[in-house]
């Protein structure tokens, strides 16, 4: 009986840190970060926003249905987004494996980041699914200009491409 008002605050803290999430904000400096990618290769974040505009975003789980989902409306709409010269990498926590093998069952044309340790989701700010699950919470990124300029601290999931597009515009 005593572990239950312990649980209760413990469970509180954590829901409460999701929905008081503080992603970086807009105007503030891109972070700049080094990780893997699908294939183990470094990919320096830096060297990829001095290339153009970036979306990051951040995905809990590879291979599950809401992670897919958002996945896949990227790649549908990823020639429009290419054409407003926009680059895309996706972030979790899978490994470089599991990402490898994401990029591949489901025909994604960008780079997939394997974040294991959460460096790079902490240096964007996106804290961990209900504040304390081993995965981090879906959340998007666009960074101009060594800037972030938007972000969406509940990214979508079937939409993703629409949301994204509205903020490209929106930035014009």
């Amino acid at each position: 009986m005593r572990f239950i008002p312990l649980f209760a605050a413990v469970s509180s803290l954590a829901f409460g840190t999701l929905l008081h999430a503080d992603p970086l904000p807009v105007g503030s400096p891109a972070p700049h970060v080094t990780a893997v990618d699908q294939k183990g290769q470094p990919v320096n974040f830096a060297e990829v926003y001095a290339k153009g505009t970036t979306l990051v975003y951040f995905y809990p789980k590879a291979g599950t249905a809401g992670c897919t989902a958002e996945a896949c409306s990227l790649r549908d709409s990823y020639s429009k987004l290419r054409a407003e010269g926009l680059q895309v990498i996706g972030v979790s926590r899978d490994s470089a494996a599991a990402q490898d093998k994401f990029r591949e069952d489901n025909h994604l044309p960008f780079t997939l980041i394997a974040d294991p340790d959460g460096t790079v989701a902490a240096a964007f700010g996106v804290p961990k699914l209900m504040g304390v699950l081993p995965v981090d919470a879906r959340q998007s990124f666009l960074i101009k200009d060594d800037k972030i300029v938007w972000n969406s601290p509940h990214a979508q999931t079937k939409t993703s491409a629409d949301e994204v597009e509205k903020a490209l515009a929106s930035l014009k």
